[in-house]
């Protein structure tokens, strides 16, 4: 009986803490979906576009928001990750699945505005097999702020003002 329960925990402990195959694989979209507020479809080049209308949209990064990169040659489905900490005007924290390898997950990571404007239009992002933030810039459309971004940030001018 004690061995039937014991082959039972064994056997529901190893579906259970195992990481599925779709797990191992994390897509950018997938992931910035079930972290943020952000909830749109679409591969990642297309999100800054399906936003219109629904988001917010702008060029300064805000805790919450999700940083929308370009299609690219070397990224044909563009990119998006979650802005955990703004640190300054030209450096964030994001979130973020699929850059450093197939399917990893990175927290904290730099992310730095390289454009001429400051306006996030070139963005070099942590790059963990190099150790740097990464051998090349990558464009980008800019962030787009879930409702209650975009709602605190309004509350917090109307108090000022």
């Amino acid at each position: 009986m004690i061995k039937n329960a014991v082959a039972a925990f064994l056997a529901f402990f190893a579906v259970v803490a195992l990481p599925t195959a779709a797990q191992a694989r994390l897509q950018c979209v997938t992931y910035a979906r079930q972290i943020s507020d952000v909830q749109l479809s679409g591969n990642a080049r297309d999100w800054w576009s399906n936003a219109a209308g629904t988001y917010d949209r702008g060029q300064k990064p805000q805790a919450g928001a999700v940083l929308a990169f370009s299609g690219t040659r070397a990224m044909p489905y563009g990119h998006v990750a979650v802005v955990r900490k703004v640190v300054d005007d030209r450096h964030i924290l994001i979130d973020h699945a699929n850059w450093s390898g197939p399917g990893m997950v990175e927290k904290g990571v730099m992310a730095v505005d390289v454009s001429a404007a400051g306006d996030w239009s070139e963005v070099r992002v942590w790059f963990a097999p190099t150790k740097s933030v990464g051998l090349r810039a990558s464009p980008a459309h800019g962030f787009i702020y879930p409702r209650t971004v975009t709602a605190d940030a309004s509350a917090a001018k109307s108090a000022k003002g």
